[in-house]
């Protein structure tokens, strides 16, 4: 998965980018590095890297003699963090939400259950602790540390399931947290029942529950989903 990339080349790839995932940049479409580095006021190295980038994302294809071709939205790379955050930076947003709410509800209570049969003494003092965060920078309304710890707890329980697959998913999982911090879409205090929740997965993974551990998180994305909902005038 891409990471986000500072300097010059990030800039001119975050534009790029936002103009694809809005459609203003439309499938077939070809493009030159010449055009684009005139566009953006840089050389042609850095558009050259901005167009690798896309290209390792499945969005644009480059050919010699050809130019840079825009490529249908079923080749991209939708798992990319990167694209996420370009898709929840669009008009696009409330789509993206709910694909990766649904998404997140196929794989996190699962992991939460394996987490509760395979998780480490550390993991589980990890997960209290993010969660006791959590509690204290929700009461304080710091939705930057809030979100911090909300990361490394959902970051924490995607390893501790032993899955190398759901372990790879937890990038994706920090950019639907932030995005939603970032949008707004966040109440000025986290709901104490959501963070309730986060404990109480965190407690039926230390005391080895499986069934527990998943129920309590499939409700915390159902809540985060109904929430999101709410703040962007949506019904249920």
């Amino acid at each position: 998965m891409t990471a986000s990339s500072p300097g010059l080349h990030g800039s001119v790839l975050d534009a790029l980018g936002l103009r694809l995932v809005t459609g203003d940049l439309a499938p077939g479409r070809v493009l030159t590095l010449e055009a684009i580095a005139r566009e953006h006021a840089v050389s042609r190295p850095v558009a050259r890297e901005a167009i690798r980038v896309l290209q390792s994302m499945g969005m644009v294809a480059s050919r010699r003699r050809v130019g840079v071709t825009v490529l249908p939205r079923s080749d991209w790379h939708v798992f990319d963090p990167l694209l996420i955050r370009w898709r929840l930076d669009s008009p696009e947003r409330s789509a993206q939400l709910l694909s990766l709410s649904e998404l997140r509800r196929g794989f996190e209570p699962v992991a939460a259950s394996l987490a509760a049969e395979r998780a480490t003494v550390e993991q589980c003092g990890v997960l209290a602790s993010s969660a006791s965060d959590m509690l204290v920078h929700g009461r304080t309304g710091d939705l930057e540390a809030y979100l911090q710890a909300d990361v490394v707890f959902h970051r924490t329980l995607l390893a501790a399931s032993g899955n190398e697959m759901l372990r790879s998913m937890a990038a994706v999982v920090a950019e639907i947290l932030a995005g939603r911090t970032h949008h707004g879409l966040m109440p000025s205090r986290p709901n104490p029942h959501a963070i309730a929740l986060h404990d109480a997965v965190a407690r039926a993974v230390r005391e080895r529950e499986p069934a527990a551990a998943e129920a309590a998180m499939r409700e915390i994305i159902d809540e985060s989903a109904v929430a999101m909902r709410a703040e962007l005038g949506e019904g249920p």
